[in-house]
């Protein structure tokens, strides 16, 4: 069962509550899902749903993958699939696909960390126009050195760096409370 709008905007209620302060800066959600959009169809450029996972090692570093598509540093994460059956799944999907490390990962929270509305540029390539990604956010930890088999058509690099150098002021905030 693909994931559902009452579980997205469950998920967003839950985070909402612990984050009351975000509220305005999500409404978009709330309105997208109110007007009946299907915001997992890549297709809804107003906004659609993507999930990244924020991978943390034994030595509190955090991995990046270098995107292929935009071109930057990112956590790995992506667009949800019509097999995914709720976000924090759709999430590890991601990380697995895209680094191939699936073993000893487990989520520190099943909320999300944290949820980003953001632009992404067009893509003639894959025939997108400009939209919005709402990003949920989900943090794991994992034991052990893993082992990284990069996705080379959508990766091309893939580094471990602290906490401190996450450029979103809020999400580097979240993360270094997660874990204290």
């Amino acid at each position: 069962m693909p994931i559902t709008a009452v579980h997205i905007r469950a998920t967003l209620a839950e985070y909402i509550d612990a984050h009351p302060e975000e509220k305005p800066a999500l409404a978009v959600v709330g309105e997208l899902l109110d007007s009946g959009a299907d915001v997992t169809d890549r297709k809804e450029y107003r906004g659609h749903v993507t999930a990244g996972a924020l991978l943390v090692n034994d030595h509190g570093d955090v991995l990046f993958i270098r995107h292929v598509a935009l071109g930057k540093w990112l956590p790995p994460g992506g667009h949800v699939e019509p097999e995914d059956v709720d976000l924090l799944g759709a999430a590890l999907r991601e990380l697995a696909e895209e680094t191939g490390i699936s073993l000893r990962v487990s989520p520190v929270h099943p909320a999300p960390v944290h949820i980003d509305v953001h632009p992404i540029p067009a893509n003639d390539a894959k025939g997108e126009d400009a939209h919005r990604h709402i990003d949920f956010r989900f943090l794991f930890r994992v034991d052990g050195e893993p082992s990284v088999r990069l996705r080379e058509d959508e990766v091309s690099a893939w580094a471990w760096r602290g906490v401190e150098t996450i450029a979103d002021e809020t999400l580097r905030n979240r993360v270094l409370a997660a874990l204290r």
